[in-house]
């Protein structure tokens, strides 16, 4: 499908059933500068989703690490002692490494990070309550604070 005959709607239409090529034309419309057809709407959505990419990534690690210094602070009884809290420990110096390796290359997400702790609590405690169905453990027996309850420096710099 060439550029010069394909209409804007063909384009939009594109984006949803075959994107790798919506995106190769859009490029090739821009290396071109034929803006008139590009289809800014769906483009500017794309670049919007890209540049929260990373950090989504570090919310991610965000909710390992606080789902990780729950268990060790409740369940290291019920799950096995000193073995799982060494695990739950390098999985939070794991995760610190990979999130400050992310913040070193993106500065500018060392200030929008803190303001996504409470996000990353939301999928720490899916986590915790998946890791209790699949160690058979009664779910219902816990309950999760509403809000995280660590603080972000806590999460980045408390010892273990």
């Amino acid at each position: 499908m060439s550029t010069l005959t394909i209409s804007k709607e063909e384009l939009k239409a594109l984006y949803d059933k075959d994107f790798p090529l919506w995106a190769e034309i859009n490029l090739e419309l821009l290396k071109e500068k034929l803006y008139d057809m590009v289809d800014w709407e769906n483009l500017l959505e794309e670049f919007d989703y890209m540049s929260k990419a990373d950090l989504r990534a570090c919310v991610s690690y965000l909710a390992i690490i606080l789902e990780h210094m729950y268990k060790l602070d409740h369940f290291k009884d019920i799950a096995g002692g000193e073995i799982a809290g060494k695990g739950w420990i390098k999985s939070i110096k794991n995760a610190r490494d990979d999130l400050n390796a992310v913040l070193d290359d993106y500065p500018s997400l060392k200030s929008k990070l803190p303001l996504e702790l409470q996000k990353a609590w939301k999928y720490a405690v899916i986590n915790l309550k998946k890791w209790l169905r699949d160690n058979d453990i009664d779910e219902e027996r816990f309950s999760f604070p509403k809000g995280s309850p660590y603080t972000y420096e806590e999460a980045l710099f408390r010892s273990f």
